[in-house]
């Protein structure tokens, strides 16, 4: 009797399973087009919505961000390439009519799987197991092939309570009954395919970020940047150090402040970046620790700061040295305590952030004068790393320009110009006062302006610059010592727009004796550092 009760029980569960198959079958075949066209729609909305997630998630960093010196353009991440499927592992002939109809919906390829075992070996699925009619099976079949790292979830046709507890317990992410939880699953595997969309990207875009910035990525072969570099790759296997990035604007401070994260631990975590000078004081401090709902007029929500936003990756400040000093000291406690704490909260919240600060100011002068806090200093020159300028590194500057010249010429699409001869000497005897990112500007504006297939000296727009060192007209040579003497005075003068103290420093002179030559005193006793008596 029992016997005859089971089977009859399990018999009304197989038809009830069966007859709601056929009739969803016949719904879907009348109703493929329209479904598929809203599927369409709906695929391309998830898709739009991820790329902005993903972007806003995994470059958030780039809120204040200064352009890479010598990087290529970002990549943005595309939904379009993952490739990810709906694994079903079928124990009846039950709602088979739904599965395909379902992938397509959400975008993913349909998959029919024979052995649970099967669904782990799988990389990119999302796995149901179809039980309508043997809902019995499950726990069992879950508890003796446990799949720990993927979600499964169960589709059957009975409403129970008991029956989803006993799944979820014996392994299952989620347990639906069809046919009322239909559009519950169909939202719980959108979901699921969106969360290992925005995975892959975020895997893809680290991939890039670290394909862009190695250290290859940061051109020249000057032995003072390479003695940067390779002090630089001794620390990057140290998540935790403090790093401070000293040089002029322009040397690639931020590039090389991303290598430094891209090919060291913390590369899957966010890279963070704020220009300290960009943004107000009454606000930055805000930026940096976040604040909580009420903290002063505007602050209608909580808001995290770029210090949690950080957390497990790095966090650049660039332009350290121009961080106002209450907030040098909330820094420093944030260093010290590896704590924030919001504008307007109560609790510490812990962060775990590699810092790395850049600058173009002496710090160590600016804490002796008062302006920058000398503890702060010493707290973060635990690494300091000194990036050379251009101009110390004259050997660099044609290899430098070349290789913009090709990346541009790519970039927009066009054949790559020569660089002349006359091109190359004007290069090497400009100062570069701002450094790479003049030369890339000026290797850019050649490129597009150019009017045959050579870059010539007329079309890099140097020769009137007043940081060009120019020879072939503005010193008479051949000519006398005294002569070319005068001369170099006079065109130092010009250079310096006036200014005879700033002229006399930069040919090592003093001022009177800077006079006396432009009055035409010439005489090798005032060329020599005995003779100077007014020094």
């Amino acid at each position: 009797m029992l016997c005859q009760s089971y089977w009859h029980t399990n018999s009304v569960r197989r038809a009830h399973a069966i007859s709601w198959s056929l009739v969803q079958a016949r719904s879907i075949s009348s109703e493929c087009v329209t479904r598929r066209t809203a599927a369409s729609r709906r695929t391309s909305r998830v898709v739009s919505s991820l790329r902005g997630n993903v972007l806003a998630s995994q470059t958030v960093q780039y809120a204040a961000q200064v352009v890479p010196i010598a990087g290529a353009p970002r990549l943005s991440p595309s939904c379009h390439n993952t490739e990810l499927s709906l694994s079903v592992l079928s124990l009846s002939a039950s709602f088979g009519a739904v599965w395909a109809d379902l992938a397509s919906d959400v975008g993913l390829t349909m998959r029919e799987v024979s052995d649970i075992a099967d669904v782990g070996h799988v990389a990119g699925t999302i796995a149901l197991i179809a039980a309508g009619g043997e809902e019995d099976q499950v726990e069992r079949l879950l508890r003796s092939n446990p799949v720990p790292d993927l979600e499964i979830a169960v589709v059957g046709a009975i409403a129970s309570h008991r029956l989803a507890v006993t799944v979820v317990r014996a392994g299952a992410a989620e347990y639906f009954a069809l046919p009322g939880d239909l559009e519950l699953l169909r939202s719980w595997v959108r979901e699921r395919a969106d969360r290992q969309r925005a995975r892959a990207n975020a895997d893809k875009f680290t991939a890039s970020e670290h394909a862009k910035y190695t250290f290859e990525g940061i051109f020249g072969d000057s032995p003072a940047l390479r003695s940067a570099l390779d002090l630089a790759s001794r620390i990057i296997p140290h998540g935790g150090v403090t790093v401070l990035i000293t040089g002029e604007t322009g040397t690639g401070k931020e590039l090389l402040a991303r290598a430094i994260h891209y090919n060291g631990p913390r590369r899957s975590a966010p890279f963070v970046d704020i220009n300290c000078a960009a943004i107000p004081e009454h606000l930055l401090e805000s930026e940096l620790f976040g604040h909580e709902k009420g903290a002063f007029t505007d602050a209608t929500s909580a808001k995290p700061g770029l210090f949690e936003l950080a957390n497990g990756g790095t966090l650049f400040l660039d332009e350290i040295g121009q961080l106002a000093l209450p907030l040098q000291g909330k820094l420093l406690r944030a260093l010290e305590e590896r704590q924030i704490r919001r504008v307007g909260g109560l609790r510490s919240i812990p962060v775990d952030v590699r810092v790395v600060a850049a600058t173009h100011v002496d710090l160590a002068a600016a804490a002796r004068l008062g302006k920058f806090r000398e503890d702060l200093y010493y707290r973060l020159n635990v690494v300091p790393l000194a990036l050379p300028a251009l101009r110390e590194r004259r050997t660099d500057i044609v290899p430098l320009a070349k290789h913009f010249i090709t990346r541009f010429a790519n970039d927009y699409g066009l054949k790559p110009p020569v660089l002349k001869a006359a091109a190359e000497q004007m290069l090497r005897l400009h100062r570069w006062s701002g450094n790479v990112r003049e030369l890339r500007n000026a290797m850019e504006r050649a490129v597009l302006l150019c009017n045959n297939s050579t870059i010539d000296s007329s079309d890099l727009a140097l020769g009137g610059s007043a940081n060009t060192i120019r020879y072939g007209g503005a010193l008479p040579f051949p000519s006398t010592l005294s002569a070319l003497t005068r001369a170099a005075v006079e065109e130092m003068l010009r250079l310096c727009n006036g200014n005879k103290s700033e002229a006399a420093r930069q040919l090592g002179v003093s001022r009177p004796r800077l006079m006396r030559l432009l009055d035409g005193d010439t005489s090798l006793e005032l060329l020599s550092d005995s003779g100077d008596q007014d020094a």
